[in-house]
């Protein structure tokens, strides 16, 4: 099993939490942009969008360079990895019960396959 380190987790999932954040992350997916391109599309000022990157940079998300005057903020998947690992470890709940409702509906269409049929006799043809 692997070893998830809480608070590396935590922080992670809280830095997702909000939809600024995960709006920047999608941004940077793109590549590198600097702290005034990630504040525009929201209207917020510099240091607005700084305490936002602050939180991503805290979590392992982002990383700031600086270029002159200008911060530039460059993606740091890794730490979604870890996130998406922990995630998957529960994936098997959700195919198991995606599993059962397919093999209920297919006992359900095998027990009654005549009302498949008028069903879609009843559908009016386009």
């Amino acid at each position: 099993m692997v070893e998830f380190q809480t608070h590396h987790l935590d922080a992670v999932f809280h830095a997702l939490s909000d939809p600024t954040r995960r709006a920047m992350l999608h941004r940077l997916a793109g590549g590198d942009h600097s702290v005034s391109d990630l504040a525009t599309p929201f209207n917020m000022s510099l240091a607005g969008a700084s305490k936002h990157i602050k939180v991503l940079e805290g979590a392992g998300l982002v990383r700031r360079h600086v270029q002159g005057r200008t911060h530039m903020c460059q993606l740091e998947a890794a730490r979604l990895a870890d996130a998406q690992e922990w995630l998957r470890t529960y994936e098997r709940f959700w195919t198991s019960r995606l599993d059962d409702l397919e093999t209920l509906l297919r006992e359900e269409e095998r027990a009654s396959p005549s009302t498949h049929e008028k069903t879609t006799k009843k559908l009016p043809k386009p």
